[in-house]
């Protein structure tokens, strides 16, 4: 019986924790299977150390810049050993609080990598456990591509976090989240960088207003970048790497970084095996995230969509309640507020403006431009607020870009997710001075009363 369990969990990563502290919440014996550290690609190898390094990229470029504030700050270069260790504390404090919220909510921790071998049976090792529920939370690793071998000279986001210096020259292969991310902290750092993107433009998945204000951004920090344009191969050897492209081109560098996503976590686990069914890795569900078995749920990366860790957070905190009998709202994605973490930070939420022309027919849009609110112009950034409504109706989608907009995303979402039209929105205070009245004066404007804004 010490085996079995209500809810039993192989992943212990955002959704797969998100899940157990939930489900312990509500009443139910939990165990969670992990084979590697609690918290997952989120807490080790993506969010919590990318964003500290994009931090530590933010102090060097405010270092540079003080003169220009009237402080004297000299930039006397970078101690990669020092900013290791910085992004490492940060990483242990919150591991630490995470394995404390873990003992005292009552799960039961297993360590191991764990099989499936029934429907709802996982074994570790030489022990098989077993839940009245099962749910798959095991994530997603850092894609490459069939013509690109690793090496010394091309790393994957993973490696890129453990590099003990700065590239002089780097290119990023691929120019969504991680590549646009990594490639404004490098800069900032000292590094050369090239961003090759196959789509026409940077995040291609944001709204074409956003990434034509990123690559005017990314021109005036010296970030080059090359789009619409695919990658051949690349040659490497001890001292760099060239990178060759499909029209011709060649690039030289000293690292390459293939920043092409993430995929599904699901191999050699024992999934299909046991029923569940896959599509290219993805384990399929419905929208209340069963699988193909009965009482077998999956959450987070494995299932198609936003790979995000608050996404994975939702699914588990869903899938628990649900597991429970409180019938819990399905999280749609287009729901879910997405930053980068770049110079400049984009933030959105909702449908794009194409999008919400093809779901809606008419639509209206504005762009409130950053130049008119003082909290950006202190900050010294450019930008925009884009609000995107149905002709006459709601608020669905905010598309934003500017230094720490990113912190505005919260208001974004309530809009989108609430169904506020901009004249509910136009009726609230923002405080002044504040990037978060941006979102005020969109509003404003939309509903066709402007403040700080022309009509």
């Amino acid at each position: 019986m010490a085996n079995n369990f209500d809810v039993l969990i192989l992943g212990g990563g955002s959704g797969g924790y998100a899940t157990a502290l939930r489900a312990t919440q509500l009443g139910k014996t939990v165990g969670l299977i992990e084979q590697d550290r609690l918290g997952g690609t989120c807490l080790h190898r993506g969010c919590v150390p990318t964003k500290a390094l994009l931090h530590a990229a933010e102090l060097a470029d405010s270092a540079r810049a003080g003169a220009a504030h009237g402080i004297n700050t000299t930039f006397d270069g970078v101690d990669m050993a020092k900013v290791g260790a910085y992004q490492a504390g940060i990483v242990d404090r919150l591991y630490r609080g995470l394995q404390g919220l873990m003992t005292t909510g009552g799960v039961t921790l297993i360590q191991g990598r764990g099989t499936l071998v029934g429907s709802t049976v996982v074994e570790v090792g030489d022990t098989r456990y077993s839940g009245t529920d099962l749910v798959l939370a095991t994530g997603s690793y850092a894609r490459t591509l069939p013509s690109l071998e690793l090496g010394p000279r091309v790393v994957t986001s993973d490696e890129a976090l453990r590099l003990g210096e700065i590239p002089d020259r780097a290119v990023i292969i691929g120019g969504s989240v991680i590549g646009v991310e990594f490639a404004s902290a490098w800069r900032s750092l000292g590094s050369e960088v090239t961003v090759i993107e196959a789509l026409p433009s940077l995040v291609p998945l944001e709204d074409p207003a956003i990434g034509r204000q990123l690559e005017r951004a990314f021109r005036k920090r010296g970030i080059k970048f090359r789009t619409g344009v695919r990658f051949s191969h690349v040659d490497q050897n001890p001292e760099g790497a060239v990178v060759h492209l499909d029209n011709g081109d060649v690039i030289p560098a000293d690292l390459v970084l293939v920043a092409v996503g993430r995929g599904p976590a699901s191999r050699g686990l024992g999934f299909e095996e046991a029923g569940v069914r896959l599509d290219r890795g993805w384990v399929v569900t419905d929208q209340e995230l069963r699988t193909s078995v009965p009482r077998v749920y999956a959450v987070g990366d494995l299932v198609p969509g936003l790979q995000l860790a608050h996404r994975g957070f939702a699914h588990g905190i869903f899938v628990a309640e649900h597991i429970a009998g409180l019938e819990p709202e399905p999280l749609r994605d287009s729901d879910v507020p997405r930053v980068t973490y770049s110079d400049p930070e984009i933030a959105s939420v909702g449908l794009t403006e194409d999008q919400a022309r093809a779901r809606f027919g008419q639509v209206d849009t504005y762009e409130y431009n950053l130049a008119g609110n003082g909290k950006s112009q202190i900050l010294g950034t450019t930008g925009f607020v884009k609000l995107v409504r149905e002709k006459d109706g709601p608020i669905v989608g905010v598309h934003m870009i500017g230094a720490r907009i990113g912190e505005q995303v919260g208001e974004a979402a309530l809009m989108v997710n609430w169904e506020a039209k901009p004249e509910d929105v136009a009726l609230f205070v923002h405080a002044h001075p504040t990037q978060n009245e941006s979102l005020g004066e969109a509003a404003l404007a939309l509903a066709g009363k402007p403040l700080h804004a022309h009509s």
